[in-house]
């Protein structure tokens, strides 16, 4: 078929065309950088912790009415809880710490690689766990070994600053500080400077997220000190039997809760945890699911308005044409090629307007770039749109008999 009749006609009604292929353009651009956000924002909410299955696992705090005066006793009650928690039916391992992968609440602290330093090397979140974290998270050690007794540093922070003297890094963390070669073994400081605390890494893990699980490597960036504090307060993570997880924390806080001046609270378990910390995602991901298919449903609807008008402004061409000899398929014919002409311009505009919209959403909301697949996506979703939605109009056109459409002149 020759485009240059095509063409001609076109700039004679060059009005409608144009709005169509803006609207092809604007979804286009849309489309690609939701599709890209929508993709990103589910991977990020199914990322693994490093944890092995979550399902089994949850945390709990409990604090004490009226704190010990002494370290001993502050480290009783430690020792007390994590033996109420242990002898619960069902408990398959527990450990006490600090915080928790994805429970949004942590500490976060500064690593450097030499105390001369002006600044420190990265930020990592520093979890404090004995020689039962690694096992009871079920975390995969990658290189050197786990915790021992001897590596735990009983530390009361009225007398000390100090956090530790052996660390477990993630593996993330590990490359990042020696990209070429082995952590295990060296020498790490929390901080820069005189005040710098040494730590001797031990160990390395496959996987450890933060408590925030951050965008990209920073949620993957973690430290394990092996650093028992004294204080009566206790974080303790637990991982149930499989299967009886449920039971289980209403056991363990049945048993703690009867402890006569003790109060257990932000009871949670680890798939609540992932829940929470990912609401937001899942809630921009469906949004934007349910915001492309308006917007894809409106830009079929104007190209199936334009290209009924058309044929309606054209009855008697169409009859003269079929008068000639015109067969069907080629009136059908004629009609796709020329919404397949509209929509290639507004896929072209529409592919120069997707690149300038991921720059603005790059530098605004730190998303990475918009890689091409998703345009080759973008593109064929809407060249598809075109064709079925200018399919029906066009059929009814090649069905226009001769007689009538003269008759209708």
């Amino acid at each position: 078929m020759e485009i240059r009749p095509i063409l001609s006609s076109l700039l004679r009604n060059k009005t409608g065309a144009l709005l169509i292929a803006a609207q092809v353009a604007l979804s286009l651009a849309i489309v690609a950088n939701a599709l890209y956000i929508i993709h990103d924002r589910l991977e990020r909410a199914a990322r693994t912790s490093g944890v092995a299955d979550e399902t089994s696992m949850f945390r709990l705090g409990v604090a004490q009415m009226k704190d010990p005066e002494s370290a001993e006793g502050k480290l009783a009650v430690q020792d007390r809880n994590y033996d109420l928690i242990r002898g619960v039916p069902g408990v398959a391992s527990v450990a006490r710490t600090n915080q928790s992968p994805l429970s949004r609440s942590g500490w976060n602290m500064g690593l450097s690689l030499d105390t001369k330093q002006a600044e420190t090397t990265t930020n990592t979140a520093m979890y404090f766990g004995q020689d039962s974290m690694v096992k009871t998270f079920g975390l995969k050690l990658i290189e050197g070994r786990d915790f021992v007794a001897d590596d735990v540093e009983t530390i009361d922070p009225d007398k000390t600053q100090s956090l530790g003297r052996t660390a477990i890094l993630t593996q993330v963390l590990a490359k990042k500080l020696f990209p070429a070669s082995s952590a295990v073994g060296k020498t790490i400081y929390l901080g820069t400077g005189s005040d710098a605390f040494p730590l001797q890494v031990v160990g390395v893990v496959e996987k450890l997220q933060t408590p925030w699980a951050n965008v990209g490597e920073r949620g993957e960036i973690s430290t394990i000190l092996a650093a028992r504090r004294v204080e009566s307060y206790g974080m303790f993570v637990v991982r149930a039997e499989p299967g009886q997880r449920d039971r289980v924390m209403k056991d363990v806080e049945a048993a703690l809760g009867k402890v006569p001046g003790q109060v257990v609270m932000g009871t949670e378990s680890m798939e609540k945890d992932r829940i929470d910390l990912y609401r937001d995602d899942r809630a921009i991901a469906w949004m934007l699911i349910t915001v492309t298919v308006l917007l894809l449903l409106v830009t079929a609807s104007g190209i199936v308005g334009m290209a009924t008008l058309w044929v309606n402004q054209r009855r008697k061409q169409i009859g003269v044409r079929r008068a000639l000899g015109a067969r069907r398929i080629d009136i059908l014919r004629y009609f796709i090629t020329e919404n397949l002409m509209i929509t290639t311009g507004g896929i072209v505009a529409g592919l120069l307007l997707a690149v300038a919209l991921n720059q603005l959403l790059v530098s605004q909301l730190e998303l990475p770039k918009l890689p091409l697949g998703y345009l080759a996506i973008g593109s064929t979703v809407l060249w598809l749109i075109g064709v079925l939605a200018v399919y029906g109009p066009a059929w009814r056109a090649s069905s226009i008999s001769p007689a009538i459409a003269t008759r209708s002149a």
